[in-house]
C-alpha cells in the first residue's frame, strides 16, 4: 500500500473544508473519483493565493502550470453531506516545474490522498523555466532547500 503523503514539519499547508454535494456522487452513493481531482485543482489554486501569489497573477505575465501527472489514491469512501477537508502543500519545485501533495480527511481519518506535477509554460504551452524570484520564494515554502525532491 503506497505510504499516505504528510508536509515536512516546515512546510507550509493549505486546507479547505468541503462539504459533498450531492452531484458528485455516482450511483452508488460515493464521491464519483474525477471530483477528487477538481478538488486538488481549488486547494492548489487556493494555496497559491495564500503562500505565493494569486494565479491570475501567472497569468497577466503569459504565464501557467500546466498539469503533467495526477496521482489519487483512495483509502476510504465518501459520501453525499460529508464534510472533508483537503489539506495541500508545495512537496517540491525545480527549474520549471513543481509538485502539490495532498491529503483528503474526514476528522483525522484520511479518506484519498494524492499529488500533482506541473510545469510552467507560456500561453502557447512552451515550456518556460519559473522566474528565479518566484522559484526562491516557493522553495522557502516547502522547508526544504529549491530543488530537492
Amino acid at each position: 500500500m503506497a505510504r499516505t503523503p504528510l508536509p515536512t514539519p516546515a512546510a507550509r499547508t493549505t486546507s479547505l473544508r468541503h462539504r459533498v454535494a450531492f452531484f458528485e456522487t455516482d450511483a452508488m452513493g460515493i464521491v464519483h473519483h474525477a471530483n477528487y481531482v477538481r478538488w486538488f485543482e481549488l486547494a492548489r489554486v487556493a494555496w497559491m493565493d495564500e503562500h505565493d501569489r494569486p494565479y491570475r497573477e501567472y497569468v497577466a505575465d503569459g504565464l501557467h502550470f500546466a498539469t503533467t501527472e495526477v496521482e489519487v489514491r483512495y483509502h476510504q469512501a465518501v459520501s453525499f453531506d460529508d464534510t472533508v477537508e483537503i489539506v495541500t502543500w508545495l512537496a517540491w519545485v525545480r527549474g520549471a516545474s513543481l509538485r502539490m501533495e495532498y491529503l483528503v480527511r474526514r476528522g483525522e481519518d484520511p479518506v484519498a490522498s494524492g499529488a500533482t506535477e506541473h510545469a510552467m509554460v507560456n500561453l502557447e504551452g512552451r515550456p518556460r523555466r519559473i522566474p528565479p524570484e518566484r522559484r526562491a520564494s516557493l522553495a522557502a515554502q516547502t522547508g526544504a532547500a529549491e530543488g530537492s525532491g
